[in-house]
């Protein structure tokens, strides 16, 4: 008994003690999702640098095809400009191709052999997307500055009543959409950290 009471104050002292030198340090804690998850006042030097700032701010995105990629593209509008809206002279231009599937993730018997057996008691929305970000160039062609490719995962319980079954499942897509948002943002920010010019400023 003696041992299991010495381990818990252990423990309790260990995590105190961590948690005292995090804050001596200057750790700060932020949430890993949700609306203030990734945005642009939040993202590590993004707020100091105005150079940073503009370019993320003249990105264009091309009109979505369906609703899905509506969402991505609502978010990245945000992140974007900080909530300013589409810009009114945008210097680059941004195409997205967004989809998503859903798939079971387990398997379970519900009730008796006559009553949905096999039913999914939970599910995964993966989503992904392919986008191309460009620029203006020599003689009126447009220069890739980057494509590439980001995906991500969200998985929901499936409820047995239907419509809380279909409400669940929208508000993965909905998650995924703006995960997957956030995650173009931060790439897109890195690259354009890089650019040549923005280096210091």
């Amino acid at each position: 008994m003696s041992f299991f009471k010495n381990s818990k104050i252990r423990g309790i002292t260990a995590f105190g003690l961590g948690l005292g030198l995090c804050f001596a340090a200057g750790c700060t804690m932020r949430p890993l999702y949700g609306d203030n998850a990734v945005s642009g006042s939040n993202f590590a030097g993004v707020e100091n640098r105005e150079g940073l700032r503009a370019q993320l701010a003249s990105i264009t995105i091309d009109e979505p095809q369906d609703r899905f990629s509506q969402i991505v593209r609502n978010r990245l509008v945000y992140l974007l400009a900080g909530g300013a809206g589409e810009p009114a002279s945008p210097r680059y231009k941004l195409s997205l191709n967004a989809g998503y599937i859903v798939q079971q993730a387990v398997q379970v018997n519900v009730g008796d052999n006559t009553e949905r057996e096999g039913r999914a008691s939970s599910g995964t929305v993966i989503a992904s997307a392919d986008y191309v970000l460009r620029e203006p160039g020599d003689k009126g062609k447009e220069v890739i500055v980057q494509r590439r490719k980001r995906s991500v995962t969200s998985s929901f319980d499936r409820p047995r009543q239907e419509y809380a079954n279909l409400q669940a499942e929208e508000d993965a897509k909905k998650r995924a959409a703006q995960e997957l948002a956030e995650s173009i943002y931060l790439s897109l920010a890195q690259t354009m950290a890089s650019k040549p010019g923005l280096a210091s400023r």
